[in-house]
Formats: C-alpha cells, sequence, structure tokens
C-alpha cells in the first residue's frame, strides 16, 4: 500500500516482519518519522525503499485512522508543501488520470486556471 500525505510518502508491505506487524519504508530520512514519531527506523543500501520499520499492525491502523480525522485540504496537491514531494505526486497524478477513460480535460482546466488568474490580476 503507498500512502501520499502531505508532508510523506510511505509504503506498507506485510514482508520481512512478523505475521503481527508490517513493515513501513520510505524512500527520504525522517518520513517514517512524521507518523510514526517512536518508530526504529533503520537504513538499508541493499533494497529499493532506504528506509524501514517493523511496526505493530494495530499501531499502523491506529495512525492510519488519526491520519483520516486530519485531512482538512479541499485538494490534496495544493496541500503539499515541499516542491520536490509535490513534483513527485503530480507524476502520480498524471500516471494515474492515464488510467482513467476518458482522461480528465487537463488542456481545459489549465486553461480555465489560466483565464481566472488573468481575470484577478486585470
Amino acid at each position: 500500500m503507498w500512502l501520499c500525505l502531505k508532508d510523506s510518502f510511505l509504503s506498507i508491505v506485510s514482508k520481512d516482519c512478523r505475521p503481527d506487524e508490517l513493515m513501513v519504508r520510505a524512500r527520504r530520512p525522517g518520513d517514517i518519522e512524521k507518523v510514526f514519531p517512536d518508530a526504529k527506523v533503520s537504513r538499508n543500501t541493499g533494497s529499493d525503499y532506504l528506509y524501514r520499520a517493523a511496526l505493530p499492525r494495530d499501531v499502523v491502523k491506529q495512525a492510519m485512522a488519526a491520519m483520516i480525522d486530519h485531512v482538512d485540504y479541499p485538494n490534496f496537491k495544493d496541500s503539499v508543501e515541499d516542491r520536490s514531494l509535490h513534483a513527485a505526486y503530480l507524476g502520480v497524478w498524471c500516471a494515474m488520470a492515464g488510467l482513467q477513460h476518458p482522461p480528465p480535460d487537463i488542456e481545459r482546466a489549465t486553461h480555465a486556471r489560466s483565464a481566472l488568474t488573468s481575470k484577478n490580476t486585470l
């Protein structure tokens, strides 16, 4: 499972851990600790995700419920302040938009946004 959060990106799998645990993985330092401050995070250069922590399933469930309670934005991408994370999420958005048939009208949305912006600057 991938979790795209306002301030971190996590991958959660049942791999290399006990049955009552989940492996929480991240590509950037500090992302796991933003959600799981008490996690013992290890760094492993021999795997695809550099950072990882085995956590009890119940701890992961509680954190996910808390994430839902903290959704306070009307647009997820606009809530992401970290520029590199935002750019990565935009790439994911575009890839997933390609799975939608018909795809979103990106050109129309971009034109409408620029028209609105130019009206507000007059």
